[in-house]
């Protein structure tokens, strides 16, 4: 047993970790990886609304459920370390990252962390790790998570890789997490995992962390901003500004999916934003499966939502000519056709 406590204690230590807040859309999110198993099993503790906390070192589980108790009554991200500290015994072997609704960030390490270990702090944002090749590490990461543009999600995983690039964990690699939470954030606003992504075991974590949300960003990120676009009026236009920074993405993108452009177009053709871009990501999407009614549909409503009335028909035809009992396309095809006789008048 005593073997086992033992190895318990040094693979809760190594880590590097990022918590940050984007005021614009009320976001709060962690990103972090390390020579450990599941690393994001162990470090982020998060709350809409609320705050994030990154536990870490030689991890005190308990500071993530205390320290989000305190900022959820309404005390600064200073007061909660402060108190989580206090009802620590081992407090000198830990570390953790804080950052509270206001943006208020706090760090903490403690002296008998296992060197590199450090943190930097700025407001919105902690950076922290343990065991590190140096303290480059954590520059290099709040330097990028500075000049970074996007989604919090991609300012977040951008630092992660700046960390890995600077060193990392001197041990080496083996898991990385990325979590964002947001009020309604989650999959069709149920709950408030805006991003939830784990590589639990991987000789490159970080890179494989990378490549699934390159997936993941189109299939749900995106859907979830315009969503909230349409939900919350006072914050539409941040919402739709990130989703059109994916659509963008996407577009510059060696991508080729069919799926995620069609997915993208359809969106953001209902919504009748950036017509010119919704057209192009349809054309992809058609251009890589031309045989796909489905798609066809999508490329005729990008163009009604372009005001190219008759292309909108052309292409519904078309979708029709290969499903003629699809009753979805039949109410399409008449919407089209109402507008175009409705310009003709």
């Amino acid at each position: 047993m005593l073997n086992i406590l033992i190895l318990l204690a040094y693979i809760s230590q190594g880590t590097f970790s990022i918590v940050a807040m984007d005021p614009e859309s009320d976001e709060w999110g962690i990103a972090v990886a390390s020579r450990v198993l599941d690393v994001g099993y162990i470090v982020p503790w998060l709350e809409a609304d609320v705050g994030a906390v990154a536990t870490q070192a030689y991890t005190n589980p308990y500071f993530g459920p205390w320290a989000l108790d305190g900022l959820s009554r309404g005390k600064s991200a200073d007061e909660v370390l402060k108190i989580i500290l206090e009802k620590d015994t081992l407090a000198e072997e830990r570390q953790v990252g804080i950052v509270d609704i206001n943006g208020k960030s706090v760090a903490y390490t403690g002296q008998n962390t296992l060197a590199w270990a450090g943190h930097k702090t700025a407001p919105y944002v902690s950076v922290q790790g343990n065991i590190l090749t140096g303290p480059g590490v954590v520059d290099s990461m709040l330097t990028v998570f500075q000049k970074t543009e996007g989604p919090l999600a991609e300012r977040l995983l951008s630092a992660l890789e700046a960390g890995e690039k600077a060193g990392g964990d001197k041990r080496g690699k083996q898991s990385a997490s990325i979590t964002v939470v947001r009020k309604r954030g989650g999959y069709q606003g149920v709950d408030d995992r805006l991003v939830d992504l784990k590589v639990v075991d991987n000789p490159e974590p970080v890179k494989e962390l990378r490549r699934q949300y390159e997936m993941w960003q189109y299939a749900f990120l995106g859907p979830a901003y315009l969503r909230l676009a349409d939900e919350e009026k006072d914050t539409e236009e941040a919402f739709f500004k990130k989703a059109h920074l994916l659509l963008l993405k996407a577009l510059e993108s060696e991508l080729e999916s069919p799926e995620v452009y069609n997915s993208l177009a359809w969106e953001f053709a209902l919504k009748k934003k950036y017509p010119e871009e919704t057209l192009e990501a349809a054309k992809k999407a058609h251009e890589l499966a031309p045989k796909d009614a489905n798609i066809m549909d999508t490329l005729a409503e990008a163009h009604y939502a372009a005001g190219n009335y008759e292309q909108a028909v052309y292409w519904e035809t078309k979708a029709l000519e290969i499903e003629p009992g699809n009753e979805f396309f039949k109410k399409q095809l008449n919407k089209f056709k109402k507008a175009l006789r409705n310009i003709k008048k």
